[in-house]
């Protein structure tokens, strides 16, 4: 099971990290180590000073495929749920900075909470799905994948030119801005449209 990662897919987020556009999407994997169900607590890691929330729209995919083209990407994927791209900015800025990979900053255990999966089929256009995250009640951060650079069927189309994307496998698609720190005892909520899928603890 793969978790694939799109990164800089909405131009505010991009734009606060003073980064430039991307041309096409920007991709990473996660260890399947790093996910955290059932809304289980994460636990701050003590190699990062700057541990930072994403939220994301995620979706797993539904049945094998290779090379898929983008008017077809829609049948390669049934469910879809709201996840928590935990990132230690800290680590991820001085690797960018040399031109390293983002392994150490975005893999780490439990840096990917994933939230209930619902069906595709109930979620609405996933053109235009709104989804927020909360924290301790205030809202920090609310998108719409309408606003992404590279909407959820051309990532899937574009990322299996280069992966086989089996049953089960996930794609984070992506945050928009408004990331932040996490800090311990923080209640974390994340929506899709009106129904909370994610609640957990920062410990």
């Amino acid at each position: 099971m793969k978790i694939i990662c799109i990164g800089l897919n909405y131009r505010k987020h991009a734009t606060e990290l003073g980064r430039p556009l991307p041309s096409e999407p920007v991709v990473f994997l996660k260890p399947d180590s790093s996910i955290l169900k059932n809304n289980k607590p994460f636990f701050l890691p003590g190699f990062s000073s700057m541990i930072h929330y994403e939220v994301e729209v995620v979706v797993k995919i539904g049945k094998l495929g290779k090379g898929i083209a983008e008017k077809y990407a829609h049948r390669y994927y049934d469910e879809l749920t709201v996840g928590i791209d935990i990132t230690a900015r800290d680590i991820q800025n001085r690797c960018s900075a040399a031109g390293l990979p983002w392994e150490l900053s975005k893999c780490f255990d439990g840096s990917a909470p994933l939230g209930r999966f619902v069906p595709v089929s109930s979620a609405g256009d996933v053109g235009n799905l709104d989804f927020r995250l909360e924290i301790n009640g205030r809202m920090v951060q609310h998108g719409n994948t309408s606003d992404m650079i590279f909407g959820i069927d051309h990532i899937v189309s574009y990322v299996s030119q280069y992966f086989t994307l089996k049953t089960g496998d996930l794609i984070f698609t992506g945050t928009p801005s408004g990331v932040g720190p996490l800090r311990k005892n923080d209640n974390l909520v994340a929506w899709l449209g009106s129904e909370p899928l994610l609640d957990m603890m920062i410990r």
